[in-house]
């Protein structure tokens, strides 16, 4: 039960002035008569009338604060709601291969790309979602869950070196269509981030897409970082190799083409961070709900315990309290 007019209760605090004016007149209002001694009267028990007279009071002051609960407007619901939740099935595709260790990206773009990565799988409450990682090889660390907690674990564990080295852009795509095929969401999609261009695995990343493509699999790939030459140094600080990098956008957008997907383009954190807001916002989950509320009056029961208590005042009043002019 909740109250249309919350405001109106504050007119219980009548009640003080009431009080206060009521134990001011029935101290000043003792009844008298002169009489040469009052010892006849010292041991005389106090009368019925005056715990009744109290009563009266009490029941005028019951009277008026259930008129006041009343005017509140006290109501009652009933209230359906059903509501339909429709997620959605991602991968997420992530290149573990030696160049992600460049410094284009701060620290790196293998740890910028996870970063981003951990903050798109807390905002997607109502979605099965997975993990795979590639290199010269694929790897499905972790199938499709909605357990947010184990698949950000499994993020912030990974690490390059975990796979033999090299760019197995089919491969991973296969590996993530693998996990989806299962799924039983209608919309299912892989997002694959890499830097690099094909060059090992077995599963051409064309062949890869028309098998996305034919299982209602969409891919956003992602090119991740600068062309050019980078400086890889080995954990241990030891040796310094050079790799030249080059993404292979046409590759990469040809994937998405095909599977009714996107490419995107990221040579900064900021860009990289627009990229994954984008994909959210094309990927997001249907919400049907259905609200019913009842609205009932509650305020009858007051009024009637009102006029219950003031009757009764009344009645008091003009028969057994009735006083002689």
């Amino acid at each position: 039960m909740s109250l249309k007019y919350p405001w109106v209760l504050w007119a219980f605090l009548i009640y003080v002035p009431l009080l206060w004016w009521y134990f001011k007149r029935n101290r000043r209002s003792t009844p008298s008569l002169g009489l040469s001694t009052l010892a006849p009267f010292t041991n005389l028990p106090r009368s019925w009338k005056e715990y009744l007279m109290k009563f009266n009071f009490i029941l005028k002051l019951l009277a008026m604060g259930f008129l006041i609960v009343a005017l509140s407007r006290p109501q009652t619901y009933d209230s359906h709601r059903k509501s339909h939740v429709e997620g959605t099935d991602i991968v997420l595709a992530l290149d573990i291969s030696g160049s992600m260790a460049s410094k284009d990206f701060e620290p790196s773009r293998f740890q910028a790309a996870k970063d981003v990565a951990m903050k798109f799988v807390n905002q997607r409450d109502n979605d099965n979602m997975g993990l795979v990682v590639f290199a010269g090889e694929s790897l499905s660390l972790m199938p499709l869950t909605y357990d947010r907690a184990a698949l950000i674990n499994a993020l912030q564990t990974v690490e390059m070196g975990d796979l033999t080295d090299g760019t197995a852009i089919g491969d991973g795509l296969a590996s993530a269509i693998n996990r989806l095929v299962s799924g039983k969401a209608k919309s299912k999609s892989v997002i694959l981030l890499t830097d690099g261009s094909n060059n090992a695995g077995e599963v051409p990343p064309i062949t890869a897409a028309q098998i996305a493509k034919k299982n209602g699999i969409k891919v956003y790939t992602i090119g991740i970082g600068t062309d050019g030459s980078i400086k890889i140094t080995d954990p241990y600080g030891f040796s310094t190799t050079t790799l030249e990098t080059k993404i292979d956008e046409a590759s990469l957008k040809k994937i998405a083409e095909e599977t009714g997907g996107k490419f995107f383009r990221a040579k900064d954190e900021k860009m990289l961070q627009k990229v994954f807001k984008e994909i959210d916002s094309l990927e997001k989950t249907r919400l049907d709900v259905e609200n019913y509320t009842r609205t009932d009056e509650a305020f009858f029961p007051w009024m009637l315990a009102a006029l219950c208590c003031y009757a009764l005042s009344m009645l008091l009043r003009y028969t057994v309290l009735r006083r002689i002019p």
